[in-house]
């Protein structure tokens, strides 16, 4: 019997901490609208900007209860792809000096959030995030997956950030 006690008060006690994704988001919040976001990152893919304000128009959709208008949200993402580079991370000594065996693909987001119900609740930040790929490879040869990669956690810390409070 105590057991049974500890366990259900130790089960209650761990859902109380634990917010599911979109249980932050108010009542009134029904719509949000993604603006196209803009490329201005040298060197980037033309279409770095198309595939961004996809996959963030996609992760809301798929993560919380809202849906799209782009007539009169309560909700409004804006911004632009800001940084696209490749940096070595892994130098190593060699015959002919230093080289390095990884390379990084990093990539930046500007974003600005508003909500148009409480004006009080908006905001600008930076999300970056980076993905590491063998010096042996082509950027070309890996470009995709490592953008998907890169794309998925930057889009979940913006969603963490608009609507779970994170």
């Amino acid at each position: 019997m105590i057991y049974r006690l500890l366990l259900l008060v130790g089960v209650l006690s761990f859902s109380a901490c634990y917010s599911f994704k979109g249980s932050s988001i108010p009542p009134t919040i029904g719509t949000f609208y993604v603006d196209q976001f803009q490329n201005t990152a040298f060197n980037a893919p033309p279409d770095l900007g198309i595939t961004f304000t996809e996959e963030l128009r996609d992760i809301i959709l798929s993560s919380s209860r809202l849906s799209f208008d782009d007539v009169s949200p309560d909700i409004e993402f804006t911004g632009t792809l800001s940084t696209f580079t490749v940096s070595s991370v892994a130098p190593q000594r060699d015959d002919a000096g230093f080289s390095s065996s990884l390379n990084r693909l990093t990539i930046a987001v500007n974003v600005e959030y508003f909500n148009n119900q409480d004006e009080e609740d908006t905001w600008q930040q930076s999300f970056s995030f980076f993905q590491d790929f063998e010096s042996t490879e082509s950027l070309d040869d890996v470009q995709d997956d490592l953008i998907e990669v890169i794309f998925d956690q930057i889009t979940q810390d913006i969603f963490n950030k608009a609507f779970t409070n994170w």
